[in-house]
């Protein structure tokens, strides 16, 4: 019984990951057959992550009181219709009305399994679940690249994932009464923490390292979504490059994170994170500049070590937290780094759009670099704080 909620866990992760990558891929179909400039699927990102955001900041609350399987089973409910919204949307206008329930359900989904992961399960089980994150996000547009060959087109791709979507949502309404069992184990304990945070949130800030954390979730979720929803556009404006070609080309970015949080998970076993992370840049790096070649055989390796570079950075983060910072403090701290990582996929791929509009799309590989090299300052200085604060401490012992 444990395995087949584990299972569900994973399953509702899948959910998070479908609608996250269709927009990219199926925008340089959308924005001609709605009449509206390539530059907009900022907008929808911007607004979708803005619900996110909400949502997120809100979760606490929502989720203590109706519980994590309710929580979960509405919010992918309420993305399953607005895909629904999407396939029939006739307007560029009404695809931003239904960014509303899509950005609110995704938040609520992210955070709720988030926390629930965080403190019921071990750290590798993290990665896991943000693999399972992966597979949703790399059927995503696999199944888009499939109708955009079609006559029927991106309409039709939407409703199968919708579709998709509504089924994830009726597996979790039947597998409500394990969330309500499971629930019961380690309820006091999690109360304790909640409430023991909640006295100390105010001076969260004021801990060495933790503006240093949450500019690291803003910069790599920056990259990570900048790639996948600028990725499609800047093959086939660019590089003359088809459609589902492109699109099958950004399933290669979210096969490599899925893929490689998989094995991140058995890496884990012998490597520290924060060597983990390291590789993860590195291979980001190599990506970028495989990019950057305008050699178009290179395109396909370059997404997919972007993917396998993402693929540990945001779990190995959100696992070396309490280690970083306490216990205590934990809960609160991963609550300001998800908000910051919101923000960074909100306003990154927003502001890049901004200056496709204005000419710059060939700067896309560059885009991802300033940030990767933020990354990287951020990452680093956080290690070089936490190596310092434990030399002090066997100094003093």
């Amino acid at each position: 019984m444990a395995t087949l909620f584990l299972i569900m866990i994973y399953i509702a992760f899948i959910g998070l990951g479908l609608p996250d990558s269709v927009l990219g891929a199926s925008w340089p179909t959308i924005h001609r057959a709605l009449d509206v400039p390539l530059e907009y699927a900022g907008i929808l990102s911007m607004m979708t992550t803005a619900g996110t955001i909400c949502s997120s900041f809100m979760s606490g609350r929502v989720t203590r009181r109706f519980g994590t399987g309710k929580v979960t089973t509405v919010s992918v409910l309420m993305t399953a219709v607005a895909l629904l919204g999407f396939s029939m949307a006739p307007s560029f206008y009404m695809l931003m009305a239904l960014t509303l329930p899509l950005g609110l359900g995704a938040g609520s989904v992210d955070a709720a399994l988030n926390g629930y992961v965080s403190l019921h399960y071990e750290a590798k089980h993290m990665s896991w679940l943000h693999s399972f994150w992966g597979v949703g996000a790399t059927l995503g547009p696999v199944i888009m690249s499939f109708f955009l060959l079609k006559s029927s087109g991106w309409r039709s791709g939407y409703l199968v994932i919708s579709l998709l979507q509504m089924t994830i949502a009726g597996l979790l309404f039947l597998t409500l009464p394990l969330w309500k069992r499971f629930n019961q184990k380690g309820a006091s304990s999690t109360k304790e923490v909640l409430q023991d945070t909640a006295k100390r949130e105010e001076n969260v800030y004021k801990i060495p390292g933790v503006k240093l954390a949450i500019t690291s979730f803003f910069v790599y979720c920056a990259v990570e979504m900048t790639t996948g929803l600028w990725g499609a556009s800047f093959l086939v404006q660019i590089h003359n490059i088809p459609n589902d070609i492109a699109a099958r080309y950004i399933s290669l970015f979210f096969a490599g994170i899925t893929i490689g949080r998989m094995l991140t998970g058995f890496i884990t076993l012998k490597y520290s994170f924060k060597t983990i992370i390291r590789g993860g840049i590195f291979s980001m790096f190599m990506g970028i500049l495989l990019l950057s070649s305008g050699i178009q055989v290179l395109f396909i390796a370059g997404f997919l070590l972007i993917g396998l570079g993402c693929a540990p950075v945001f779990p190995g983060m959100i696992h070396e937290t309490p280690e970083r910072f306490g216990k205590v403090h934990a809960q609160t701290i991963i609550g300001i780094q998800m908000a910051f990582a919101y923000m960074g996929s909100t306003f990154s791929p927003a502001i890049f759009g901004f200056l496709a509009g204005k000419g710059f799309l060939p700067y896309f590989p560059g885009y991802l670099l300033l940030f990767l090299v933020a990354l990287l300052g951020s990452t680093e200085s956080i290690n070089l704080l936490m190596k310092r604060k434990e030399e002090k401490i066997k100094a003093s012992a």
